[in-house]
């Protein structure tokens, strides 16, 4: 997901130059708000990149961000997270599993850890599959060097429907903002409508 900057289309549908000195003037760390762009207010530009921005693995000169998301059996987002494109994986395991709300039950407290979790070779680490047992998780994590056939895929196109879900909102599939708190406000609010959509069709 790449961030760059956008002219204005001129009457004429010819390409303008872009806002009058806006990126310029703003000053880093200066309040959010509109800066005036030529005859129209313009959102204020964001400072440097934010660290949950990073070199892309398949483009490097562009920073890019990743989602790393949670669900449960049926693709319902429980917990997601924005990191930099470059970081792996596996570290956001834990961080996305302390971050899954009280999920109530039939009888009972609500369960706030799940029985089994199957994960693809990106979470292949002995140490995690320790800790996941020290919390009573069962990890199902396909090993890597091992060819395929382990019978995941029947599992994990779950999640991978669940992430197509997300960038079918324009806002997610391409990276717009700046700040990272804005874009985290999308992403909260997209899986908030999956959800949404979700209890409908059972209703």
């Amino acid at each position: 997901m790449t961030c760059w900057r956008r002219g204005r289309l001129e009457r004429g549908r010819r390409v303008g130059e872009a806002a009058p000195g806006a990126a310029e003037e703003a000053a880093v760390g200066e309040a959010a708000g509109l800066v005036a762009g030529g005859d129209r207010l313009l959102p204020r530009p964001g400072g440097p990149q934010g660290p949950k921005s990073g070199p892309s693995p398949v483009d490097r000169a562009r920073p890019g961000s990743k989602h790393h998301i949670i669900t449960d059996g049926q693709g319902i987002p429980l917990a997601v997270s924005l990191t930099g494109g470059n970081r792996n994986d596996v570290t956001q395991l834990l961080p996305l599993l302390d971050k899954v709300p009280p999920v109530a039950g039939v009888v009972g407290r609500p369960r706030r850890r799940p029985d089994m979790l199957f994960a693809d070779r990106g979470y292949d680490h002995d140490k995690y599959r320790r800790l996941l047992w020290q919390r009573g998780i069962r990890p199902v994590i396909a090993e890597r060097g091992q060819p395929h056939g382990s019978g995941l895929g029947i599992f994990r196109w779950v999640v991978e429907r669940t992430i197509s879900w997300l960038h079918g909102f324009r806002r997610l599939r391409i990276r717009w903002e700046r700040r990272d708190d804005i874009h985290e406000a999308f992403l909260g609010l997209a899986t908030r409508l999956i959800t949404h959509r979700h209890v409908q069709r059972l209703c």
